[in-house]
């Protein structure tokens, strides 16, 4: 049995259109105009702090209001799950893992947000154990969250689901062998970043997974 932690946003659920909302809702508070999704895409990755780093810089707002619009953000995140949905072969692919694997999760989002769209997918009994962005002291790239993830997991060989370049460096640290989603939230070349596997269909997972704990 391995165990197999993933990433949540742009590697199992699309959730740009949920946070494109939010992201809008505010910038149109503040006269603002809108980003589009490819915008969305790029900005997310590193926490929502990061997120709005990213959108003050992008429409010229005030740094210095960073926690209030964050603040305004998390008001609405919390429970922002309306157009939330997986990737196409995810629900699949997670059944035939859950067979015969230790599953959990380790990203960068907060974990209230996070636990409400895993229960509103009705996931909860799938993943042995869900750290967010904010569980700990520090966050992904540093590998902390993913070691815990995997010692909460218990014993096995261990692997590491994700989509951007925030997670391939976190792998690359932690040391442990990288599955990259090539249809998540990436925003450069596969080939800049550092993986095992690259796939961009889910239902190739479970045979990718058994490809690589195969004996040499």
């Amino acid at each position: 049995m391995a165990r197999i932690v993933f990433d949540l946003d742009g590697t199992l659920i699309d959730s740009a259109p949920d946070i494109q909302g939010i992201a809008n809702r505010i910038l149109q508070a503040e006269g603002r105009d809108p980003i589009d999704l490819a915008t969305t895409h790029k900005f997310i990755g590193n926490g929502t702090k990061v997120f709005i780093d990213r959108m003050i810089a992008a429409r010229d707002l005030d740094e210095a209001d960073h926690d209030r619009l964050h603040a305004a953000f998390l008001a609405h995140y919390d429970d922002a799950v309306d157009l939330t949905h997986p990737y196409p072969g995810v629900v699949a692919a997670l059944d035939a893992l859950a067979r015969d694997h230790a599953l959990g999760i380790c990203t960068n989002k907060p974990i209230k947000p996070t636990r409400h769209v895993v229960d509103h997918l009705g996931w909860s009994a799938r993943f042995g154990v869900v750290y967010g962005g904010d569980s700990f002291a520090v966050k992904k790239p540093d590998p902390a969250p993913l070691h815990a993830a995997f010692a909460a997991l218990g014993d096995g060989p261990c692997l590491y689901v994700g989509d951007s370049e925030v997670d391939a460096e976190t792998a690359d640290r932690a040391g442990v062998p990288f599955l990259l989603f090539t249809e998540g939230y990436r925003r450069g070349p596969v080939a800049d970043m550092p993986h095992s596997i690259a796939f961009d269909d889910w239902r190739a997972v479970p045979d990718l997974v058994a490809r690589m704990l195969a004996p040499a």
